[in-house]
């Protein structure tokens, strides 16, 4: 009698979990996180697999732990900041693919942790601020401790090499190694995220899959509709802090924080620029500064401040560098700036010359100003994919251009030898070009004067190679560079959508002034010598309500004709990939804001703090809103499939008796 083959069973293989603990620091918690996803994750895996069992089962007991028993408030910042720790591993690691897995499982269980969230309980978690060093020693709210490196700044390196490229950059790859082996590492690494929050993490370590999930892009949607917000009052007083938006409580003034405002200011913003630059160009003064001008260079001061203000609200260089129009935001600055000193120079020696020269450097500033313009297509699903595609063509064209700079040269040098006396350098230069860029017929009709014996086969080969084989190379590459980011279009879309949202909201400041209105309260600062910081923060507010009322009315305006009613309890989410259905709105839990955010609760109160003055849910949902409701409707169906399975069992089991019978006999 023949047995029948057992059946495969996967191997129930569990690291141990990380003991985390809410007085934990911030570093503390990457490194014990560290341990796990290096334990549990040994072969290359992409996130759809994880996502699925059973690659994705070994993941199941630190998600369960996570959701259970960790109110850290920073977890899911360490979660995407391992994200690039893992990543920046992956470059110099001799198992490729690994790091770039365990990256991908970090992403995975910070997204399983934010569903096990309610709606209230999201967005404290996500938009939680790493604070600095100075203000965290001592800190109870699971932050940064006094053990970070003194000379950690924004330009330290974000990792430290290791040896052979391999092991954990905190020292070791055990779960249960001791503190002291890797805790200075594990400081230094964390100072990099400071004044960040999660999903601002998740933008400088390129966590595209957790930013594109629902349960995430729900609380980008709030911010970019104004649903959530991070003031609520204009007053010397106020504390940062995300909540849901109350139209009663919040001071009308806080909604020129809105994203989706600020983009339409930005744009008419920007038409008003380009209208001044066409009036200057047009009306080219060669004697006296016109109106124009003096409006342009306005306009141009505004904007510059204005960027310096996202720079220094940024928190981090890499945060400020992950917006796709940074470089054109800085060009258009930069031309400007060479405009206005060549012009004045011009205007003093009285050098016609340099005034040329000067309107010559300002039509250069229409290679970045019209573009950028029409940024707000960027937000548009189908442009918004168009972008990455462009972004990531170009870093492969730029690199490919180093392969033919290299052979280039050698042909120029070539054809300089051969043809001296008959083309300067420069011509042969210029000649070359043209012929790489398609104009074959010049190659071959200078190729004999060049030289009659070795110049037209050297001009073949030259043309064959450029011609042919480069140009076929460079157009398959950028077609693969196409398709890689067309295969993640919604992800890209969406890290570009997450970003400006991002940039646009999680400023520190409390007044912030439209271009080139920001020029007016510069006028403040000198005042800094004499009054204290509360009298002037107070005089900034009068002054931006001073000049901001007309921008208000008009938001109040829409807010009224749109139909957008907005109550503690009726508001709702959606961005510009949201489709036109009814939006479900936003509830908020019954855990109010804990004091990590600057509220204080009493904590007999039943609110969601402990005395500690820390972030603690005890009674945290599992499964995602709204699952209790229809319990009652998924209980017949359940007991249906497993009557139904019950009845396939016994089938399967009265084959496989009559089979064994048949191989007896």
């Amino acid at each position: 009698m023949a047995s029948l083959p057992p059946t495969p069973r996967w191997p129930d293989f569990h690291p141990d979990v990380p003991d985390i603990s809410d007085h934990d620091s911030f570093g503390e918690v990457v490194r014990k996180l560290s341990f796990y996803f290096t334990d549990a994750i040994t072969l290359p895996h992409t996130f759809e697999e994880l996502r699925m069992l059973p690659s994705g089962r070994v993941l199941t007991p630190l998600i369960a732990y996570l959701a259970d028993a960790v109110h850290h408030p920073a977890v899911v910042s360490a979660l995407l900041a391992l994200k690039a720790h893992f990543a920046a591993l992956e470059e110099t690691s001799d198992e490729p693919g690994v790091n770039e897995a365990r990256g991908y499982a970090c992403e995975y269980v910070a997204w399983q942790f934010v569903t096990s969230l309610s709606e209230r309980e999201a967005i404290d978690y996500l938009l939680f601020e790493l604070p600095p060093k100075a203000s965290s020693a001592g800190s109870t709210e699971g932050t940064l401790n006094e053990n970070s490196a003194p000379n950690s700044h924004e330009r330290t390196p974000l990792l430290e090499s290791t040896q052979n490229g391999q092991g954990s950059y905190f020292g070791t790859d055990s779960v249960n190694a001791t503190v002291s082996a890797s805790s200075t590492r594990a400081d230094d690494f964390a100072a990099q995220f400071e004044n960040l929050s999660a999903l601002e993490v998740a933008s400088v370590s390129n966590s595209k899959k957790f930013l594109s999930q629902k349960a995430v892009q729900k609380i980008i949607n709030g911010i970019w509709r104004g649903d959530i917000v991070f003031w609520e009052a204009m007053s010397v007083n106020s504390v940062k802090r995300p909540k849901l938006y109350n139209r009663k409580r919040a001071d009308p003034f806080t909604r020129l924080r809105v994203p989706r405002y600020l983009k339409v200011f930005e744009t008419l913003f920007f038409t008003t620029f380009l209208a001044l630059y066409y009036a200057v160009l047009v009306h080219r003064s060669f004697a006296h500064i016109t109106v124009a001008e003096v409006l342009l260079y306005i306009w141009i001061a505004g904007f510059a401040v204005d960027e310096f203000g996202e720079w220094n609200d940024a928190g981090q260089t890499s945060f400020y560098a992950s917006d796709f129009w940074w470089m054109w935001d800085i060009s258009i600055v930069s031309v400007g700036v060479c405009f206005f000193f060549l012009r004045i120079i011009g205007l003093v020696s009285g050098s016609t010359r340099t005034i040329d020269t000067a309107y010559d450097v300002l039509g250069l500033e229409a290679l970045f100003l019209v573009p950028r313009i029409f940024s707000l297509l960027s937000l548009n699903p189908y442009f918004g994919t168009i972008i990455p595609c462009l972004k990531e063509m170009t870093k492969d064209f730029v690199k490919f251009l180093s392969l033919v700079l290299i052979l280039y040269l050698g042909f120029l040098t070539t054809f300089i030898l051969l043809a001296r006396g008959v083309f300067t350098p420069r011509e042969m230069a210029w000649i070359l070009v043209k012929v790489f860029f398609g104009a074959s017929f010049l190659g071959f009709d200078v190729a004999q004067e060049i030289s009659p014996i070795f110049g037209p086969p050297v001009m073949l080969v030259f043309i064959a190679l450029t011609n042919i084989l480069l140009i076929t190379s460079l157009i398959s590459l950028l077609s693969s560079s196409l398709t890689k980011v067309l295969d993640h279009a919604r992800d890209e879309y969406l890290f570009i959508y997450s970003v400006y949202v991002l940039e646009a909201s999680t400023s520190n400041r409390l007044t912030y002034y439209l271009p080139p209105l920001n020029l007016i309260p510069l006028g403040l600062r000198p005042l800094r010598l004499f009054l204290s910081s509360e009298r002037l923060r107070s005089a900034r507010i009068v002054l931006l309500k001073a000049t901001h009322l007309p921008f208000i009315a008009a938001i109040g305006a829409y807010e009224h004709f749109a139909g957008e009613k907005r109550g503690s309890r009726g508001v709702s989410i959606g961005g510009p990939e949201t489709p036109g259905h009814p939006r479900r709105p936003l509830r908020p839990s019954l855990n109010p804001l804990g004091p990590s955010q600057g509220t204080s609760h009493d904590p007999g109160a039943g609110s969601g703090a402990t005395a500690s003055g820390r972030l603690h849910y005890p009674h945290r949902p599992q499964t995602r809103p709204g699952h209790l409701e229809s319990e009652p409707q998924l209980k017949p169906l359940v007991l249906k499939l497993t009557a139904q399975v019950e009845q396939l069992t016994a089938l399967v089991a009265k084959l496989q008796e009559q089979h064994e019978a048949t191989m007896a006999a």
